[in-house]
Order: C-alpha cells, then sequence, then structure tokens
C-alpha cells in the first residue's frame, strides 16, 4: 500500500480532515508504547469519520479504528496500517429526558459527568473508567460491580460492508468484557444509555467515592492499560498474580505494579516486546501455581 498517495487522495477529498502520516501510536495509547502508524486521522465529528470509511472503503483499505487507546498495546515496529483514531474528536454527548447518547468518541467519564449534571444515576462506575464509549461498548467496560450491559439501551454503527444499523437492547449479546461487536470490523457510531433520575449530590458523591478508592488502590500515576488480564473462573487475576510472588516483578521497562498486582505498568522507558515478555512470564508463573491460564484483557496489535 502506498499510504502517502492514499494520504493525499483522502486529503483532496476532505481537506478539513485531520490526517498524519508516520504518527507515533506511543502518543495515542496509555502504555506510551509502540512505533508510527503508516497513516492516521483523526476525525471530528461521527459523519467526518463515516466519510472517511467510506472512503477508505472506496479504495479497498481496511482502516483500524480506536479510541482513546487505553486497552491496545502497539507493536515497537509500528503499523503498517491506516489508523483512525475516533478520541476526542467524535465526542458530542447529549441528554434527553432519562437518556444520555455519546458519540463513539465521547471518553466514558464525560458521559458519566452529563447523566450526573442531569441527575441521572447508572453510569457513576464508568466515571473513572479512562476509554472511550465505543471502545467501551465494544468490550462491555466495567468497574467496581457495574458494567456498561447494565446501562446501554441502543447503539448506531456501520456493519462490516457500511451498512448503518441499530443495535438495540440483547441484539448487543453483553458477556463479559464481550460483545456483539467482539472481533469484528464494525464502527460504532454512537451510543445511547437508559438511566434513572437520581439525586444529583448522591450521584456526584458516589463518584467521588469511587475515584478516592482508584488514588488509593491503583497506579493512576504510571503508564498502563488498566487490568492486564481478565478476571478468570472463580477468582481475581491480581490475587493470583500476587500469591505468585510477582508485584513489582520487573522486565526491561515493564513492571508488574507494586500498587495493584493486576496492573502492568511502563516504569519508564517499556517498550512493547518488554510489556509482552513480562505477560507471557506472569501467564506462565501463574499456570505453573495453579493451573490457571490468564487471558489477556489488553489488545495486542498487529498479531
Amino acid at each position: 500500500m502506498d499510504y502517502s498517495k492514499l494520504a493525499n487522495d483522502i486529503r483532496a477529498a476532505m481537506p478539513e480532515l485531520d490526517l498524519r502520516e508516520r504518527e507515533p501510536m506511543a502518543e495515542h495509547c496509555s502504555f506510551r508504547v509502540g512505533g508510527p502508524a503508516a497513516a492516521m486521522a483523526l476525525p471530528r465529528s461521527a459523519a467526518e469519520l463515516e466519510t472517511l470509511c467510506r472512503l477508505l472503503r472506496e479504495r479497498g483499505v481496511k482502516p483500524l479504528i480506536i479510541g482513546n487507546g487505553t486497552n491496545i498495546l502497539p507493536p515497537d515496529e509500528g503499523l503498517d496500517r491506516f489508523v483512525v483514531a475516533s478520541c476526542p474528536g467524535v465526542g458530542q454527548v447529549t441528554v434527553e429526558g432519562n437518556t444520555v447518547t455519546a458519540d463513539c468518541g465521547a471518553t466514558l467519564a464525560a458521559a458519566a459527568m452529563a447523566a450526573a449534571d442531569a441527575g441521572l444515576t447508572g453510569l457513576e462506575f464508568a466515571h473513572g473508567i479512562p476509554g472511550s464509549v465505543g471502545g467501551g461498548v465494544v468490550m462491555n467496560a466495567g468497574a467496581y460491580g457495574g458494567e456498561l450491559k447494565d446501562a446501554v439501551a441502543e447503539t448506531e454503527y456501520l456493519d462490516e460492508e457500511l451498512v448503518l444499523r441499530t443495535a438495540k437492547g440483547e441484539e448487543h449479546e453483553f458477556a463479559y468484557r464481550h460483545s456483539a461487536f467482539s472481533g469484528r470490523e464494525v464502527v460504532i457510531l454512537r451510543t445511547s444509555f437508559a438511566l434513572s433520575s437520581g439525586d444529583r449530590d448522591a450521584i456526584q458523591g458516589k463518584m467521588r467515592e469511587l475515584a478516592a478508592k482508584r488514588r488509593a488502590s491503583q497506579p493512576l500515576d504510571m503508564p498502563s492499560a488498566g487490568s492486564t488480564f481478565k478476571r478468570p473462573v472463580g477468582g481475581y487475576a491480581a490475587a493470583l498474580i500476587d500469591q505468585a510472588g510477582l508485584r513489582g516483578f520487573t522486565i526491561g521497562g515493564a513492571q508488574v505494579s507494586e500498587k495493584h498486582a493486576g496492573f502492568v505498568v511502563n516504569a519508564g522507558g517499556a517498550t512493547c516486546a518488554d510489556i509482552l515478555r513480562l505477560m507471557d512470564h506472569i501467564q506462565k508463573t501463574v499456570f505453573a501455581r495453579n493451573g490457571i491460564l490468564l487471558e489477556p484483557e489488553v489488545l495486542v496489535l498487529g498479531r
């Protein structure tokens, strides 16, 4: 693929689009690792996102769509892909009655804050999740006993053929860190959350309480992708890693957080290779000790 020619073609068709060549993935990934993407576009609206996807389809290009980059691990050598980053440009949030509707690139924190400001309860748990609405819906993001499946009413998206569709209720097929969109090349455009009226002060108080818990227990001051592994049946990844004596274990610049063993962090100068080697070591060590194979929650790109 001649990405320079492709970029020029897209620029000619969409002169207002923020389009960059050889853009470092480390700038768009919470781990702060990863080499350059061949090309990256940062649309500023859902309409611009949809137009871009259709132009790329006409040219036979399947883009990699990312949100806030909080659950991805890009390779050190970069990506020979056209990447579309929807966050924060595609980020409008509106409230109508008891419904909050958020574009795919809006952060979950922004959606939760809009709900709280309107006196709507049901998204308090999402306030501290650093990802975007689109990415959160794809993986059914959750924290502190709440999951997006508990609040999502419908999602507007482009299917693999770029046909505009709407998933409602059970059509999302939500399960633990899974949805009907998982593993598919679809483009989430926006999602609506059905919430309940509540006391604004109580809602905001709950959000402050959860924020305090996060600050006390999670390494929020260090680059990471949050929980590195999914919760195994009958246990917790962090406890298994801790019991295996891996808290603080380091490979290169990657470290099992000393504050929360469920987090692999970039302790300084980590590479994607460091993180992958550490994840592999964690899996092998826990499996040898407990017979449980931890499944990564972070999405490793380029594999």
